[in-house]
């Protein structure tokens, strides 16, 4: 690969306001960092919002449309709109984002899984917010749902408001799920496909090389040709994307995924990640993609064609 899409989770619903003071909350705070992350090299910005007085994850429509057209006016990166959203969502909160803003781009968790942030509560004792012990405490005796009937229902929405699926993969048996699917949606659903391996998330595949080669030949015996992606929670970060850089696949970096950027070291913004693995990805004489190319790669409709 010549080229490689690097894509910046801003913030994300996991990490809370308590672990580090540089997670962005406010609408213009998560604009600024994906504008800042897209000088870094990023050609991708994948958003969640929060409340801007708490910082709790939010589906909130208008939050979504300040950072949508905050970063709109000031680059032409790729925005990936969450459709996984947070803990305690409904499904209708998490896909009321692609008939309102019909994106280029949108994640699609294609499975159940258990989704656990329960042992953070062994090392943090105090929180800012009273919200965020709660919202570990909840991930204890929670399923992130995803049944075969969201899945269908999803994939319906995304193809009727031109919207590509990024498919969030936590584990082989999603693999699986996507090869179903595209036999049995295919007006709807169809190749080639765009995995994201999502690894090191309590309840899912653990990162490992071992564990990434895997999940690259299942989906390659299960559905043959498709455009991947690695992301990696905590230290696991940098190195299973350098791995997939390897391999020939995409990157995703960002406070969604780790909050540092080195060890010990907290990243003071998503650029810092994003720095961090161009420049081993230049190392290994491979260029970030800029947002038009990876429209290209993705076979992505135009920013032209969102609906903000």
């Amino acid at each position: 690969m010549e080229k490689v899409i690097v894509t910046a989770a801003i913030t994300g619903s996991i990490h809370t306001p308590t672990m580090t003071p540089y997670l962005p909350i406010t609408p213009q705070q998560i604009a600024d960092e994906a504008v800042r992350a897209h000088d870094a090299g990023a050609a991708v910005a994948h958003i969640h919002v929060r409340n801007p007085e708490t910082g709790q994850p939010s589906p909130d429509i208008e939050l979504f449309r300040e950072v949508v057209t905050e970063v709109k006016s000031r680059c032409n990166m790729v925005v990936c709109l969450t459709t996984g959203g947070g803990a305690g969502m409904t499904v209708e909160e998490r896909g009321r984002v692609i008939p309102t803003f019909k994106p280029e781009l949108a994640s699609l968790n294609f499975g159940s899984t258990n989704f656990a942030l329960f042992p953070v509560l062994e090392v943090i004792k105090e929180f800012k917010y009273p919200w965020e012990r709660f919202y570990l405490e909840f991930s204890e005796d929670y399923i992130f749902p995803n049944t075969f009937k969201t899945l269908r229902e999803f994939c319906q929405l995304f193809a009727e408001n031109g919207t590509k699926p990024e498919l969030e993969i936590y584990d082989s048996a999603m693999i699986n799920n996507v090869a179903f699917m595209l036999q049995r949606e295919k007006e709807h659903f169809k190749k080639p496909v765009y995995l994201q391996f999502v690894m090191g998330i309590l309840g899912g595949i653990p990162p490992s090389a071992n564990n990434l080669v895997f999940l690259y030949n299942t989906a390659r015996e299960l559905i043959g040709d498709f455009v991947w992606s690695v992301c990696a929670a905590g230290r696991h970060q940098l190195p299973m994307c350098t791995m997939a850089l390897t391999m020939g696949g995409n990157v995703r970096v960002g406070l969604e995924d780790s909050l540092y950027s080195g060890k010990g070291t907290l990243a003071k913004s998503n650029a810092e990640q994003v720095e961090k693995i161009v420049t081993i990805a230049r190392q290994l004489s491979i260029e970030p993609a800029t947002p038009d190319e990876a429209r290209q790669i993705l076979g992505l409709k135009g920013l032209d064609k969102v609906n903000w």
